[in-house]
């Protein structure tokens, strides 16, 4: 079957589509199908782009071992989406993931007969894509645009409404006959689904002489908060094209493009292929907690931290609410140190998720404040502490009770009063998307009194709670009767628009919202922030602030977040894209693919924002940072890339945020092996002193440097594969930071943006001398260096 396969794809390759023999139209009329799953966090990226050759959809992937993946296009349009059915095979609409074995370079193959079946085949690499048609316009090529230069666009990044901005393009040939500036607005809902640009504006840009060539100049008043597209319609005597955003994929982010200079492509049929930049208009009065530029975030996962109280520890045939997980008994492990459970792997576990418990708890978060505080810390952000069946806690049973497995709400208030003791504040998470089925809002289980909406599982209308929830009691089976978040039956969604609902989560006097920053909270994270529609979060910010001034939201996106920073919504989000930029980068990937994602969140998010964003290297829903170096691999190199990673988390703008256990080396691939027990050396584990001392060290420089937490950033001096050198001011003070990934010393010459005579070193080593405003810079391999001005 291989060799008919690659013969008839080497046979394929070799005929024009529109003229081979007995070729049939794409079955997708013009959509472009994307391979889009775990290898490239799901984005449609144009390297993972199918092509239609005649019939069937052909894609060469370099990849290896097995991967998940669904096959959709842009939009994951349902028609166009194939997922895999019972039995691995794709089909359209179908929740499950296609999963294949790969070995290197090979070609998928993807027919869809006429009755909409689909078949993908995988096989050696045999396809010759077709080459894109060469653009040679000369004009049209040398135009150009920038939007981090003052020369292209002024001012720089997200802007208050009402600001006018001007933009320029323009080449040094002759042959570009006009330009038009391209306004859209943005529209974007859930978690990136729907996106669409409306048109605004479209004006015909002043021309100027440029020597050879021309320039062209036209400004535009953005009066109204959003988020702007824009782009430059441009005409020589070749034709029409677009002058655009790059092609830089952002992790986690469906549009492409890191802006910064531009692309020109040919002007497309479909406008919706043509990539925007994007303009953040926020509110004037947008304010963000000025504390939270200081912060030094300490995550914690309560369940997996420490036991300071045995005597509420979950166990089996207890009889109290944390012994039960649902309609059966809680798993207990018996050392501290265990690895933790995972179903189907011949651990001795049963066959459910998140029922397996240690004893971690409120006490021992309180018997460990001054650990957290000797570290560096002054934050504290803890994942779900509210009365739920789960290890996790995430599947609310009551938003405004402390879950008895961790302690009580006297204990969260002591908590709080303690940590403020030592200059620490708490930050809680929930969710306010979703309920546990477990919960007396749904009873599903019927472990509490008659009244859920799904008591013992079945609809019950008169429920004080039935209008949180839309049922369909057309459906015979249970399941089926409600909607789980993303088809997870264990976490009813909430409708967010049921007005009892948002009385009960913010607008009431003792609302969930409110009632927590009274017991302590200095701010709320919010679990699932794009499957709650924006209103919600609008109403629900103004409680926030109306209760707490000063109060610090965070919402949980992953992707470009700069529509939660409008001033109507959050202060700042779980900053992934700082995550996986900074992790690839420590682990050798390009330093420029690491500034590109960077620089766009500079340019995109208010200044605000951006200086208090929680940037992270783990958490609880990705693997651990020491698992992504290798752990498993070479444990010391895999530490000294963690060391790597700290050093530019401790010395960038934002929030460095600690996920527990990290800092003694704790490592751990997927869930649930990243939420494994802190190793505390008192109950048999073994920290790494050396590791906690390092990241003692750069969170004291971080502390002990105003201009590393509140020091302004202008673009990277220098960035290449492997160093990447960054400026901050503050005042009169500056501060150049310098990053090496290679496993050798590097040296780069860069020029500074300030006078100096000399740099001194921040961890000791010597001083830099600087000659007509040049300094020789040697930065040692996998860590960085830190010089300031004095």
């Amino acid at each position: 079957m291989l060799k008919t396969f690659a013969l008839c794809a080497a046979l394929l390759s070799l005929v024009p589509a529109a003229h081979a023999a007995n070729c049939k139209p794409a079955p997708l009329g013009d959509a472009t199908l994307y391979l889009r799953g775990g290898l490239n966090n799901w984005a449609a990226q144009d390297e993972h782009a199918f092509e239609y050759r005649c019939d069937a959809y052909y894609l060469n992937l370099k990849s290896q071992g097995t991967q998940e993946f669904k096959l959709a296009d842009e939009d994951w349009t349902a028609a166009l989406t194939f997922g895999g059915d019972a039995k691995g095979d794709p089909a359209r609409g179908a929740g499950g993931n296609l999963k294949r074995d790969f070995k290197g370079e090979q070609t998928l193959r993807l027919a869809i007969a006429a009755d909409g079946s689909a078949t993908l085949t995988v096989g050696p690499r045999t396809f010759k894509p077709t080459p894109p048609k060469p653009l040679t316009d000369k004009a049209a090529l040398t135009t150009h645009f920038n939007s981090r230069s003052a020369e292209s666009k002024a001012p720089f990044g997200a802007q208050p409404a009402g600001s006018e901005i001007r933009f320029s393009i323009g080449n040094d040939v002759p042959g570009l006959k006009q330009a038009t500036l391209v306004i859209e607005r943005r529209q974007m809902t859930g978690n990136q689904e729907q996106l669409a640009y409306e048109p605004v504006a479209r004006i015909a840009m002043t021309p100027h002489s440029r020597g050879m060539g021309i320039g062209f100049t036209a400004s535009y008043r953005f009066d109204a908060t959003g988020i702007y597209g824009y782009w430059f319609e441009i005409e020589t005597d070749q034709g029409r094209y677009a002058l655009q955003n790059n092609k830089d994929p952002i992790y986690w982010t469906r549009e492409k493009g890191s802006m910064g200079s531009a692309s020109v492509e040919r002007l497309p049929a479909n406008l919706n292929r043509v990539r925007r930049y994007r303009q953040t208009i926020h509110a004037p009065g947008f304010e963000v907690p000025a504390w939270a530029q200081d912060i030094v975030y300490y995550y914690v996962f309560p369940e997996r931290f420490r036991n300071g109280d045995k005597g509420n520890d979950p166990r089996p045939g207890g009889g109290r609410p944390q012994d039960r997980y649902q309609d059966r008994d809680v798993e207990r492990h018996a050392k501290w140190n265990e690895k933790p459970f995972k179903p189907n792997t011949g651990d001795g576990s049963d066959a459910l998720y998140n029922n397996d418990f240690f004893g971690g708890d409120l006490a021992g978060i309180i018997e460990k404040l001054d650990y957290i505080k000797s570290l560096g810390a002054n934050a504290i952000y803890l994942t779900p502490v509210f009365r739920a069946p789960s290890n996790h806690k995430y599947d609310a049973a009551d938003y405004k009770q402390i879950d008895p497995a961790f302690g009580t709400n006297d204990d969260f208030v002591r908590l709080c009063a303690e940590a403020a003791k030592r200059g620490i504040r708490v930050i809680p998470d929930t969710s306010l998307n979703h309920v546990g089925a477990d919960s007396p809002y749904f009873n599903r289980f019927s472990n509490f009194p008659a009244g859920g909406a799904f008591d013992g599982g079945k609809i019950n209308p008169a429920s004080p709670y039935a209008s949180w929830f839309k049922f369909k009691p057309e459906e015979t089976d249970p399941n089926k009767q409600f909607q789980g978040w993303v088809g997870v039956s264990d976490l009813p969604e909430i409708d967010k628009s049921a007005p009892s609902f948002r009385a009960y989560a913010y607008r009431d006097k003792d609302s969930v919202t409110n009632l927590w920053l009274d017991r302590g909270a200095a701010g709320w994270r919010m679990d699932v922030a794009p499957w709650v529609p924006d209103d919600f979060w609008r109403e629900w910010r103004q409680a926030v602030k109306a209760k707490k001034p000063d109060a610090l939201t965070v919402a949980e996106t992953w992707f470009d977040s700069s529509k939660y920073f409008l001033g109507d919504m959050f202060d700042s989000t779980m900053n992934y894209i700082f995550r996986n930029a900074v992790l690839d980068y420590a682990a050798g990937k390009s330093g420029k693919l690491m500034a590109a994602n960077l620089e766009l969140m500079r340019e995109a998010y208010p200044a605000q924002s951006f200086y208090a964003l929680m940037n992270l290297l783990s958490t609880h829903d990705q693997p651990r940072a020491l698992h992504h170096f290798g752990e498993d691999r070479d444990l010391a190199l895999a530490k000294q890339r963690l060391r790597l990673a700290v050093f530019f988390q401790m010395t960038y703008p934002g929030s460095p945020t600690i996920y527990y256990g990290d800092e003694v080396g704790l490592g751990g691939g997927d869930d649930p092996y990243n939420r494994a027990p802190y190793p505390w050396a008192d109950e048999g584990g073994q920290p790494d002193e050396a590791l906690l001392a390092d990241f003692k060290r750069l969170i004291r420089l971080r502390h002990d440097l105003p201009v590393l937490r509140r020091g302004n950033l202008n673009a990277p001096l220098h960035v290449d594969d492997h160093v990447v050198v960054l400026a901050r001011q503050d005042g009169d003070t500056w501060a150049i930071t310098a990053t090496n990934n290679s496993d050798k010393p590097r040296t780069v010459s860069v020029g500074l943006p300030f006078p100096a005579d000399q740099l001194h070193d921040a961890l000791g080593g010597p001083a830099v001398a600087v000659k007509n405003g040049w300094i020789q810079l040697t930065v040692p391999p996998l860590f960085g260096r830190v010089l300031i001005t004095k």
